[in-house]
C-alpha cells in the first residue's frame, strides 16, 4: 500500500528504509553470544548480513534508535521522543514491507505499560516498565477463574490487608505464559460487600511469592500456552495496587482495551500474506505452480482484499486520532473481531497451499516454514477467544455500535 504523507515524513520514511536496509536479514535467536560484540560492527557497516541476536537485543536496538516505545520517557526506558502517529504508522508500514522482525510484545509490553503510564504511581513506573519495555520483565495476566470468565466480573480470588500487606487465595486459569512469567497483573475481589464490580483490586504479584502454584495446561498445539495458577495465603505489599482499593474493575477495562487492540496488528498480518504469495511460488501441484492455479489464485485474491480492508480500516482509526470529531465507533469495536477471524482463515489457507505436507506438526524433515503456519492456525483460534470471545464482540458491537436490543438474560429457575 503506497502511503504519502507528505514532504515532512519524506527524510523520516528514508531514515526508517535505511535502519531497515542495514538490518535486512538479521536473524533473532534465543542463544546468547556475541552478539552485542556483532552489533558495534554493524553500526558500521551498510548491512547486518544475517547477523543473529537475542529477542531483548533486538528489543534495545529497536528503542535505541527510536523505533519502537518512541513515545515513552526515557527515565522509563523508551525513546523519549513526541507522539506522532504518523511516524509510528511508517515504521509499521517500512517493517512489514521489508520483512524486519517486529518488537517483541505480549502482555507486559501491550497491555500493563499503556495502563502504568496511564493509572500507575510514579513509583510503579519506575519500578516496572524499563525492564518490561526492554523483555526482562515478563508479565502474565490473572483474570479469568473456572467460573468467572466472559463475565469476568463474578471472579471469586479473595485479598484481604492484613498488617500492611495483601494475603491472596484462590484460583486463576488461561493465564497465558505464567510458567515463564516474573510478574501478574491480578484481578482480586477485596471487597466482599460491595456489587460485584465494585469490590474488585488490581494488584502486581511477584510469581516468585511463596504460596503460588503453577500447573500448565497442555492445548492442541501440544504447547502448555496456558496454565491454572493457585493461590495459598499468597502475600505482598500493600502498595502493589494500581488505582484505588475496590476500583479494580475500571483499571481492568483500560488495560482490555489496550489487550483487543494489541491481538491484532494490520502490518503483521500483511507481512504473513507476502510470506504465503512466497510460499504459493515454491509449492506445486501436479508439477505446477501453487501461485498459477486459478482455484488458488481467486482465493488468494479475496484473501488479499480483506487484509488491504482490514488495513484501510485501521487507517480510518489513525485518521480519527489526528482529525478530532470524526465518527469512527464501529471501526475501533469491530478491530478484534475481524483481525483474529481473518488471521486465522489466512493461516488455514497456508495449509491448504502445502497440500499434504500442510498436515505435518513437528519434527518432519519435510515441515515448512518451521511449522509455523500450523502453529499460528491454532493460536490464534485460542486468540478468537481471548481478549473476549468473537460472539461476545459481536454483542458488544450490535448493542453498543448498531443500537440494537440487549440480549435478554434466562431468569433462574426457568
Amino acid at each position: 500500500m503506497d502511503l504519502n504523507y507528505g514532504t515532512e515524513y519524506e527524510d523520516f520514511t528514508k531514515d526508517v528504509q535505511k535502519f531497515c536496509k542495514k538490518f535486512s536479514g538479521v536473524i533473532i535467536t534465543n542463544k546468547k553470544g556475541g552478539a552485542l560484540t556483532a552489533l558495534s560492527s554493524v553500526a558500521s557497516s551498510d548491512k547486518s548480513d544475517g547477523m543473529k541476536v537475542t529477542r531483548t537485543e533486538w528489543q534495545k536496538i529497536l528503542i535505541k534508535n527510536g523505533y519502537f516505545a518512541r513515545s515513552i520517557p526515557k527515565e522509563y526506558g523508551g525513546y523519549g521522543g513526541d507522539i506522532d502517529i504518523i511516524k509510528n504508522r511508517i515504521i509499521a508500514a517500512e517493517f512489514a514491507s521489508n520483512r524486519i522482525p517486529s518488537p517483541m510484545g505480549g502482555q507486559g509490553i501491550d497491555m500493563l505499560v499503556p495502563t502504568l503510564l496511564e493509572l500507575g504511581t510514579e513509583e510503579q513506573k519506575q519500578q516496572y516498565i524499563k525492564p518490561t519495555l526492554h523483555g526482562e520483565m515478563i508479565w502474565c495476566q490473572g483474570y479469568s477463574e473456572p467460573n468467572a470468565g466472559s463475565d469476568l466480573a463474578s471472579l471469586q480470588t479473595k485479598g484481604e490487608l492484613i498488617d500492611g500487606n495483601w494475603v491472596i487465595n484462590g484460583q486463576k486459569i488461561w493465564t497465558s505464559t505464567a510458567q515463564y512469567s516474573q510478574m501478574m497483573f491480578c484481578l482480586v475481589r477485596t471487597e466482599p460487600d460491595a456489587p460485584k464490580h465494585a469490590g474488585i483490586s488490581y494488584l502486581l504479584i511477584p510469581m516468585d511469592t511463596p504460596g503460588i502454584e503453577i500447573r500448565p495446561l497442555v492445548d492442541m498445539t501440544l504447547n502448555a500456552g496456558f496454565n491454572e495458577v493457585f493461590f495459598t495465603d499468597v502475600t505482598i505489599p500493600e502498595a502493589n495496587i494500581i488505582g484505588k482499593r475496590g476500583e479494580g474493575w475500571a483499571v481492568a477495562n483500560a488495560t482490555l482495551g489496550h489487550e483487543r487492540g494489541s491481538l491484532t496488528d494490520p502490518n503483521a498480518t500483511m507481512n504473513r500474506l507476502n510470506m504465503l504469495i512466497d510460499r504459493m511460488k515454491q509449492e506445486t501441484i501436479n508439477g505446477e505452480k501453487v501461485i498459477n492455479n486459478p482455484a488458488y489464485r481467486d482465493k488468494l485474491i479475496k484473501l488479499q482484499g480483506k487484509v488491504m480492508a482490514f488495513q484501510s480500516n485501521s487507517l480510518r482509526v489513525l485518521s480519527a486520532k489526528l482529525n478530532q470529531g470524526q465518527n469512527v465507533k464501529m471501526a475501533g469495536m469491530i478491530q478484534k473481531l475481524i483481525g483474529t477471524e481473518l488471521r486465522h482463515e489466512l493461516e488455514g489457507f497456508g495449509i491448504d497451499v502445502m497440500g499434504e505436507l500442510g498436515t505435518l506438526y513437528d519434527g518432519s524433515p519435510n515441515l515448512r516454514d518451521g511449522g509455523s503456519w500450523q502453529f499460528t492456525y491454532m493460536y490464534y483460534l485460542g486468540l478468537i477467544i481471548g481478549g473476549g470471545t468473537s460472539q461476545i464482540q459481536k454483542n458488544i458491537i450490535s448493542e453498543r455500535g448498531l443500537g440494537m436490543p440487549r440480549e435478554p438474560k434466562t431468569q433462574q429457575g426457568a
